[in-house]
């Protein structure tokens, strides 16, 4: 079942020949502005992520250059 979010009346300036094209091909303005909202949000919080989270994975890798896998002996491929 979908979620039902709370809805913010918002402006925004956008390129006056992407508004046209895009009420000429049926385009919803507002869910298509909300979609790539939503991507770039997403987008931004996963590199948030990688750099808040840079010293363990380097930390890991490193481990496994110097050791190996810690199972590699049990792999079956």
């Amino acid at each position: 079942m979908a979620r039902v979010h709370a809805r913010k009346a918002t402006n925004l300036t956008i390129d006056m020949t992407l508004v046209g094209s895009a009420k000429e091909l049926g385009v919803n303005i507002s869910q298509a502005a909300e979609e790539g909202i939503r991507r770039a949000v997403s987008q931004a919080r996963a590199e948030r992520w990688k750099l808040e989270n840079r010293a363990a994975l380097n930390s890991s890798n490193d481990f496994v250059e110097e050791h190996g896998l810690p199972l590699e002996a049990r792999r079956l491929f």
